[in-house]
């Protein structure tokens, strides 16, 4: 009988257990988030700077829900990113079915946002309130990126609370493999920008 667990319910435990998922400590195997990333122009740095402060005051009267961290931080950076233009294409909601090695174990969920270059997954986001913690969105991004069409590419995720961002890489090498950048707060302009940088410089490596 296969067990049906919901993707927000996953551990990394699990992860490891029925789908041979392995932490890397080669820093080596994830350097786009610190390596060859592009400058930032005056207007970018203007645009985002506004994203800061309309989170900040928004935030200070209440924790934001995970609708409003997709509409007033998220949107913006993916706009700011490109990723509305073409090649991109975005998909929200997007239903996924992830089975194990064995199939007795099936993951079901439905992905925030997906950016799309043709049939390759750019980048899956999963956004989370405010009030939680940026990294219990881990183990259900790293779920989604499983269910990437083209396995032989590598996936890249990122988790979003609204105050802090963390990008993940998915590799299939033997098994799979997965790291993830340091967590970079909006609250400080230099990790603000490179969160941008980061989104255009993934952008820039799937077009070229």
């Amino acid at each position: 009988m296969v067990q049906i667990i919901p993707a927000r319910d996953i551990s990394l435990y699990e992860l490891e257990e029925k789908f041979g998922l392995q932490l890397a400590t080669d820093t080596n195997l994830f350097r786009e988030w610190t390596e060859d990333l592009p400058a930032l122009t005056d207007g970018e740095k203007q645009a985002i700077a506004r994203v800061k402060s309309n989170y900040l005051n928004l935030n200070k009267h209440r924790l934001m829900s995970e609708e409003a961290v997709k509409m007033v931080v998220l949107s913006p950076l993916v706009d700011l990113a490109g990723f509305y233009q073409p090649p991109f294409e975005i998909e929200t909601e997007t239903s996924v079915e992830i089975y194990a090695k064995d199939e007795s174990f099936l993951v079901k969920g439905n992905i925030d946002v997906l950016v799309i270059q043709k049939r390759f997954w750019v980048l899956v986001i999963e956004s989370k309130s405010s009030k939680f913690d940026v990294m219990i969105a881990l183990p259900q991004a790293l779920a989604y990126m499983f269910a990437r069409p083209n396995s032989a590419q590598p996936t890249f995720g990122l988790l979003i609370n609204g105050r802090e961002f963390v990008f993940v890489k998915l590799i299939q090498q033997e098994h799979p493999w997965y790291a993830r950048s340091d967590a970079l707060s909006i609250e400080r302009d230099s990790e603000l920008h490179q969160v941008l940088s980061i989104l255009k410089r993934l952008g820039e490596l799937i077009v070229i």
